[in-house]
């Protein structure tokens, strides 16, 4: 591993990669950080995302037993005392076990101590459906997150992303939840430029520019969502993806800027439909009264459990041709009045 504290050109790196990158400078160089969780000291990680950061930092780098609340429990206790903490919550679907402690807990530190404590802890997890997960290890669940004040909220869709999105919740004085996708570990790679600055948290990104309709996303879904655009674009129709990256704090005023221009409105994402974080993108457009030429489309995983059968994933989680269809008929329909 490069010492990612000093290269500036860009470095190729697989998206776990870029984690245990991050990971790796955190370490380096605030002494107040410490990382825990099951398996992701001696092992490594269950997907290798922390590989021989043990080896380096010793001790500050340590296993736990089998307790997600132990484990949050700690990390808050920790924070209190002046420690940043990284923990790792093996999938997102076991953070359940430890609801009190993250949302009656850390969420509220600040609030119950007027401020004069916080909680800068970092939650790592990894969320979303791969072929023979089981209905326990496959759920999208960041709206459950996002719907709680005092978390903060980020899904990193690419290396790059994977690196900058993981600093920012280290050096964030509030709990950050960062879901990365086990989909995407060492599936996807790409260029990592290691800048001096810390990023902070915030801020969506445009990752396809277009005119004819807004595509709202975040995480795996991105991915999602630039193939059913190209599909468009081989059709003359140009659609713009926004990918939103956090979900708290917000960035409102790039999807409403992008909306206002395209006059058409898609968010995607593998959740499923009902509750989803999609129906608050919806929602926020029109109580901003931006006019729209068509209904806004929302695409979702239908509302079931999620199956392990690539198959009936398939049939039920979003795919760049079920997504380019509803965005197709988005953009072919007739003006609201």
């Amino acid at each position: 591993m490069p010492d990612t504290a000093t290269i500036a050109e860009p470095t190729t790196l697989s998206y776990a990669m870029a984690v245990n990158a991050a990971l790796r400078r955190a370490l380096a160089e605030r002494g107040d950080t410490i990382l825990f969780g099951e398996d992701v000291a001696l092992p490594g990680g269950v997907h290798g995302v922390t590989r021989r950061l043990r080896t380096e930092f010793g001790e500050r780098v340590f296993d736990t037993p089998i307790s997600e609340s132990a484990i949050l429990g700690g990390a808050i206790g920790a924070a209190l005392m002046g420690r940043r903490p990284i923990v790792e919550i093996m999938w997102a679907d076991f953070t359940f076990v430890a609801f009190d402690q993250l949302i009656n807990q850390a969420a509220n530190v600040r609030y119950v101590s007027q401020g004069r404590l916080h909680a800068p802890l970092t939650v790592r997890t990894q969320q979303g459906a791969t072929p023979g997960s089981c209905a326990q290890h496959s759920q999208s669940v960041e709206a459950l997150f996002a719907h709680i004040p005092g978390l903060r909220v980020c899904l990193p869709a690419t290396p790059q992303d994977a690196y900058d999105l993981t600093l920012a919740a280290i050096g964030c004085d509030d709990p950050v939840i960062v879901i990365e996708s086990r989909a995407l570990y060492h599936s996807m790679k790409g260029p990592v430029t290691f800048g001096t600055e810390w990023p902070t948290i915030g801020g969506a990104r445009t990752a396809r520019p277009g005119t004819d309709i807004t595509v709202v996303t975040w995480g795996a879904t991105l991915h999602t969502a630039l193939a059913a655009a190209e599909a468009l674009h081989e059709e003359g129709l140009e659609a713009e993806v926004v990918d939103l990256r956090w979900l708290n704090p917000l960035d409102d005023r790039t999807v409403l800027e992008s909306v206002a221009r395209t006059g058409r409105l898609a968010v995607v994402h593998d959740a499923n439909l009902t509750g989803g974080f999609g129906a608050e993108i919806t929602s926020r457009v029109a109580e901003n009264g931006i006019p729209l030429l068509a209904p806004p489309v929302r695409v979702g995983t239908n509302d079931l459990r999620i199956p392990a059968a690539p198959s009936l994933q398939g049939a039920a989680i979003p795919n760049a041709a079920t997504v380019a269809e509803r965005l197709m008929k988005a953009c072919t329909a007739g003006s609201l009045s």
